[in-house]
């Protein structure tokens, strides 16, 4: 059973930098492309980043050049670097991967099967 967990969130001051994490279980990692996606009170589910099984990163204009994805196979574990948080960045973030191997990495929600339980950024103004 694939599960999913992610860490690292909290209250930080807009310009504060956070790194979240998404620890991995349930069976080989390494093939599956990871995505980050966020969700607002009262908005939709929107992709952050994406990473495939082979290390190309996908972003949301939005947190292009301020987060990074990365992916440390041999833990099974995927990371976002936040860096330059603004308060629009407030959200519970959400760690993803597919069921099937896709050889890239999705952008939208319907891509992935698999979901974190979230984890709450906050960022004050």
């Amino acid at each position: 059973q694939v599960q999913l967990v992610e860490s690292g969130g909290g209250l930080v001051q807009a310009g504060d930098s956070l790194r979240l994490s998404c620890a991995a279980s349930g069976r080989a990692f390494s093939r599956f492309a990871m995505g980050w996606f966020r969700q607002a009170p009262g908005k939709e589910r929107d992709f952050v980043a994406a990473i495939s099984w082979r290390g190309d990163t996908y972003y949301a204009d939005s947190v292009k050049d301020r987060f990074t994805i990365s992916r440390e196979n041999a833990k099974n574990l995927v990371y976002l670097q936040m860096n330059s948080l603004k308060p629009e960045d407030t959200a519970v973030y959400y760690c993803a991967t597919e069921h099937f191997a896709s050889g890239g990495a999705g952008t939208t929600p319907a891509a992935y099967d698999y979901w974190g339980q979230g984890t709450q950024v906050t960022v004050s103004s």
